[in-house]
């Protein structure tokens, strides 16, 4: 039924692609961030649902009269200096072929974030974003947080198998990212049971995120909570409702849970993050002795032999600046930060544009809860390997294109 239900939704969004491309790219994020075909039995599986929406795409955007220029912005630019970067590194991969395979992977997520920046413009669209986003993490969030409340902790909350949140740890980094969109939503509902929908869905996201086990992910949410809470127009409200969610969400948690999360304090004694520090040092190592990286795929025996402190002790990078660093060098390592930093001035430009505008509050709204899915991916990507996981760029294809509204709403006035 799961199968017959996928089918259905993507093949009958056809016509609509083919009328209005927009739709194409809105179902493509939902393809790549829910990727509902993990949740079928069958055939849709298999069946490459990406590839028939991304070609459909296209050709509407062939035949499409509307405006398809690209909006350049310094992270858009950032982001294709990026690409060049990761292309002139590819042939000096220790392990060419399988680096092969991972920069194609790699290309398409890239090639589709400039066609999102090329197709999402107006505010519907930009709204109609967040929603695809929100609605395709809210699915696991829900899922996973009445999961929890079901075994009263017990047992770890996991993503789609096969997917960039497949890991416990990923799925509550990408559910801590939809909390402040989801938040955005809710301040801009006028609807109440939409409203109560919404807030019963942040609830739920934020007790999965804490059922996944994850310590990255309290880590990111104690951080993206302190950082809401600076940036809330109303701190006063917002400050007593994280006040009155918080202790009432970790003490609903089990010993273990607590017991696990003790082990921040005590990581020394804990295998787990000595790996993680054996593959950072092995990606130091090898940025210092290889100007262009190692390539795509580094996480070798072999390559551990040669550059890791423990030799015998393999693991992924487990952070997006060390899996950068050992893939890409130093060069791209410092073209990824770039690309964060400019990415966060843009939604500061954003705000400080926008705030004194009434009709353009929902504009300074949501650069302000992009900020705060940012914070959380900044401090709990410290611990994954989630470079090219497509959340962030989507969320910074919403920026530009709330930025291209706010631009041309003042012109007048400039």
């Amino acid at each position: 039924m799961r199968d017959i239900l996928i089918f259905v939704i993507v093949f009958a969004s056809l016509p609509l692609i083919f009328r209005n491309p927009v739709v194409g790219v809105l179902m493509w994020v939902w393809i790549s961030v829910m990727s509902p075909h993990t949740q079928g039995w069958g055939m849709a599986t298999r069946f490459p649902f990406a590839y028939v929406i991304a070609l459909c795409t296209f050709a509407s955007m062939v035949f499409s009269r509307a405006s398809m220029a690209l909006p350049w912005t310094p992270p858009l630019a950032a982001l294709l200096a990026f690409i060049v970067w990761m292309n002139i590194t590819l042939p000096f991969s220790i392990f060419l072929q399988a680096s092969f395979d991972q920069w194609a992977r790699v290309m398409k997520i890239m090639v589709m974030n400039f066609v999102v920046a090329m197709l999402v413009k107006s505010r519907a669209d930009i709204r109609r974003l967040i929603w695809v986003l929100t609605g395709s993490l809210g699915y696991y969030g829900i899922k996973g947080g009445l999961f929890t409340l079901r075994n009263g902790g017990g047992q770890r909350v996991w993503g789609p198998s096969g997917t960039f949140i497949g890991d416990n740890n990923a799925l509550a980094l990408a559910l801590i990212m939809a909390i402040p969109l989801m938040y955005f939503l809710y301040e801009s509902s006028t609807r109440a049971l939409l409203r109560r929908l919404l807030i019963a869905a942040m609830l739920l996201c934020a007790l999965a995120a804490l059922g996944s086990y994850s310590r990255g992910g309290l880590l990111a949410i104690g951080a993206m909570c302190s950082f809401l809470w600076l940036k809330s127009r109303n701190k006063l409200a917002v400050g007593a409702a994280l006040l009155a969610a918080a202790p009432a969400l970790l003490l609903f948690m089990p010993e273990e849970w607590t017991a696990r999360m003790d082990t921040i304090n005590d990581y020394q004694s804990d295998a787990s993050a000595q790996g993680r520090l054996n593959a950072w040092s092995m990606a130091w190592h090898l940025a210092c002795d290889r100007i262009f990286g190692g390539g795509f795929e580094i996480y070798e025996p072999s390559v551990f032999a040669r550059y890791a402190p423990d030799p015998l002790d393999v693991h992924a990078a487990h952070s997006i600046y060390f899996q950068v660093l050992g893939e890409h060098g130093f060069i791209g390592l410092a073209l990824y930060l770039l690309m964060g930093a400019l990415t966060w001035r843009l939604a500061a430009r954003i705000v400080a544009l926008a705030a004194p505008v009434q009709e353009l509050r929902w504009a300074s709204d949501l650069a302000t809860m992009i900020q705060v899915s940012l914070v959380g991916f900044a401090v709990g990507g410290a611990f994954l390997s989630l470079v090219y996981y497509d959340l962030p760029y989507y969320l910074m294809c919403a920026l530009v294109a709330t930025y291209v509204q706010v631009r041309n709403r003042l012109a007048p006035a400039a």
